[in-house]
């Protein structure tokens, strides 16, 4: 890789780590960044994985005080199952050829978007709903750790709607799905960390932009309205699907 490709690879972790810190959807600009460096799609997305995992957990433990357990499952619970969730996705992502997961990247990230914006314009309310029972939840939350740990793009929204519909306000929850996504990732690095898809040169480099991008994200999430950011998410999430479908 060129010094200019390596510098582009350090501002795209800046942005992503700024963007996971203000309204999330980072992995939209780090797989896309590593493909133009040269990366295929799946080695793009471990890389990815393993580049943003350090914000992840530090974002995690800063809201460690507001984690809660869901009516209807404890936060330890969530762990295992997050923890062992973020094991297969990361297996079956590695036992998934490379061209069979660059034909399904543009499919994951519509998902993500079409989810994001659900999540970020979607028609709310304020209604009490009775929590979802425990079978229910525990095949919840296991579906969406194995997908954190197969590809992650959205799991941050599916997290936090899933503990909702637990009996989980707003607040806890949001510091809650930080604490899960790091540890479903946890399990899924272990995995990656033996890859040879992994490269580590690019993951340095957009790890290092990424924290940096995080401390600048929550400087400026005080002055940038949030709703500007979620909607720049969505063009971006657009734009990179019609992308990936147009080279296919």
């Amino acid at each position: 890789m060129t010094p200019i490709t390596l510098g582009l690879l350090f501002i795209a972790g800046l942005w992503a780590g700024s963007q996971n810190a203000l309204a999330g959807g980072g992995s939209f600009i780090t797989i896309p960044a590593l493909m133009l460096a040269g990366l295929d799609a799946r080695s793009a997305n471990i890389t990815s994985s393993v580049a943003l995992y350090p914000g992840q957990v530090v974002t995690g433990l800063a809201g460690r005080r507001l984690i809660e357990d869901a009516e209807t499952l404890s936060f330890k619970m969530m762990c295992v199952l997050g923890a062992s969730g973020g094991l297969i996705g990361a297996l079956l992502l590695l036992w998934t050829p490379s061209d069979l997961f660059k034909s399904m990247l543009p499919w994951l990230i519509l998902f993500a978007t079409c989810l994001f914006a659900w999540s970020a314009f979607g028609r709310r309310t304020t209604e009490k709903r009775k929590p979802i029972p425990t079978a229910a939840a525990v095949f919840l939350q296991s579906a969406i750790s194995i997908y954190g740990g197969y590809f992650g793009g959205g799991i941050g929204f599916m997290t936090v709607a899933s503990l909702g519909l637990m009996g989980l306000s707003a607040r806890p929850a949001s510091a809650t799905k930080n604490a899960l996504a790091a540890v479903i990732n946890t399990t899924s690095l272990l995995v990656f960390l033996f890859s040879p898809s992994l490269i580590w040169i690019p993951a340095l480099l957009l790890g290092a932009g990424a924290i940096l991008g995080g401390l600048v994200g929550a400087w400026v999430l005080r002055r940038v309205p949030e709703k500007l950011l979620r909607v720049l998410i969505v063009i971006i999430g657009i734009v990179l699907t019609v992308g990936l479908f147009i080279t296919q």
